[in-house]
């Protein structure tokens, strides 16, 4: 059994019990909490205390979770909580009657119940709801933990985001501002006459990407599967197939670590274009994610962990060379060879890898020296061939793709190319992938047959663009890591 949430009160027992026992006599008469389906809820907390004018001595009916309760003589305050935020409850018994009461008295914090009454303000200036009728809708039978400790255990709060949401209300923020920000790009697009749509999880040839990928069996058919590490391939088809605009917001998944930055499964969102390139892409993403951070956070400076990120235009644009150049003095135009790279990476005591090229070398010189250094949106554009086998080459210098990769707090926020749509280029660089997969590297792509085959009716010249949705609501919502911006991140078990 996984480990769950307990109180720290030291009679727990006694409290369980209790709360039982209360089922168990509200059930003999007749009045089973959990019978109830339905209730009429006509207003919410936050409308109430935002538009007091309005609602001052009008009725209301809410619903929600009682949070508090103060008093129990012939009356007493309580606080009801909704998606929206908190309201205070007067209930009196002349208002609500004896046996209405003494059952009120009963509940315990954490019960989900209906409220009728009229909205007014008490002597201090708190906006209230004068109780007329209150209705248990649903029985806690867990203590929530003491309100002045909270939730604070991490671990706890990602294994039970319910309970994280419960106590901690500014969690539900987040997950908010998660949706909108989804809206904001999927609206954004509509307007742009791109097309939504859905392409496998379940895939026979794990592409798109670089990565390990997870393997499953379909048993009728006998084959093993993967979860798709990348919609590319598929959604390029479609652009192949004449649809032009196409975008998927979805489920990815990859076998590789976990950490901040970091999970098994993750959102993005991967887009094409056709008739444009990766400057193209550039504009769009500039574009987009601006668009994003005015209607979700209401400005283009945003704080992420005490540092104050500017989203306004221009945006920076560096090749990965000059990234390079400035941030470890490193000239890669004086490193011709793959054994000089080699040299290099050695003398730095960076991972050096058998048969690595001067492309791997000056990428993985980026990674360590660059990346951690671009904290303002930054474009590093033309990544090398090696590192980027679906990216089209520069045709001056063919070592290098027109490819860039989108940089904010250091950290890489979306990938994009002019796509390569040469299907004798496609297989040599899928051949070059197998040679690698063969040689154990388990991220290397396999050959898609088919792929090619699309590609030799004809791709036109195409944009494409891949963002990482949750690294995007990690700095629009200041979270330091993935796991707070996922409502249920991938755990170990407890046992």
């Amino acid at each position: 059994m996984p480990e769950i949430h307990r109180s720290d009160t030291p009679d727990l027992k006694e409290i369980l019990k209790v709360r039982r026992e209360k089922l168990t006599e509200l059930k003999e008469k007749g009045k089973d909490p959990f019978r109830t389906v339905k209730y009429d809820v006509t207003n919410h907390t936050a409308e109430i205390t935002s538009n007091l004018q309005k609602f001052e001595g009008k009725s209301v009916s809410l619903a929600g979770r009682l949070i508090s309760k103060r008093g129990m003589g012939k009356a007493s305050f309580c606080d009801l909580q909704d998606r929206f935020g908190k309201i205070q409850l007067f209930v009196k018994v002349n208002d609500v009657g004896e046996e209405a009461y003494e059952e009120f008295k009963k509940y315990d914090i954490g019960d989900i119940i209906g409220v009728k009454g009229e909205v007014f303000v008490t002597q201090r200036g708190e906006t209230s709801i004068k109780t007329a009728e209150m209705t248990l809708l649903s029985k806690s039978l867990q203590p929530l933990p003491e309100k002045w400790h909270g939730l604070k255990d991490v671990d706890m709060r990602y294994r039970q985001r319910y309970l994280d949401l419960i106590v901690n209300p500014e969690v539900k923020e987040t997950f908010i501002a998660r949706s909108k920000i989804i809206s904001s790009i999927r609206k954004y697009l509509d307007e742009r006459d791109f097309l939504e749509v859905e392409t496998p999880i379940l895939n026979a040839i794990p592409g798109g990407g670089n990565a390990k990928p997870f393997i499953t069996h379909h048993n009728t058919l006998d084959i093993d599967l993967y979860l798709r590490i990348a919609p590319e391939l598929y959604l390029k088809r479609l652009i192949i197939g004449g649809l032009e605009r196409v975008y998927e917001i979805g489920r990815l998944f990859r076998n590789e670590g976990i950490s901040i930055k970091h999970n098994p499964e993750f959102t993005t969102i991967e887009l094409y274009q056709a008739y444009t390139d990766y400057y193209g892409m550039m504009e769009l993403t500039e574009q987009m994610i601006k668009t994003a951070a005015e209607e979700v956070c209401g400005s283009l400076e945003i704080n992420y962990q005490g540092q104050m990120i500017n989203l306004s235009s221009p945006w920076a644009r560096i090749t990965m060379k000059d990234a390079v150049l400035k941030h470890s003095g490193v000239d890669f135009d004086d490193i011709e060879t793959d054994e000089q790279a080699a040299a290099l990476i050695k003398e730095k005591g960076l991972d050096l890898k058998k048969g690595m090229t001067r492309g791997e070398a000056m990428n993985l010189m980026f990674e360590e020296y660059a990346e951690p250094n671009l904290i303002q949106p930054t474009f590093v554009l033309d990544y090398p061939v090696e590192v980027s086998p679906l990216a089209k080459r520069k045709p001056d210098k063919p070592e290098l793709t027109e490819r860039f990769e989108i940089f904010i707090t250091g950290k890489e926020i979306g990938n994009a190319f002019t796509e390569l749509n040469d299907p004798d280029d496609q297989r040599e660089r899928f051949l070059n992938q197998v040679k690698k997969r063969e040689a154990g590297d388990e991220e290397a792509s396999m050959m898609d047959e088919d792929f090619i085959n699309a590609l030799e009716y004809g791709m036109p010249p195409t944009g494409g663009l891949g963002i990482g949705i949750d690294r995007l609501v990690m700095l629009f919502t200041d979270s330091y890591s993935i796991r707070d911006v996922l409502l249920f991140p991938t755990m170990k078990p407890k046992n």
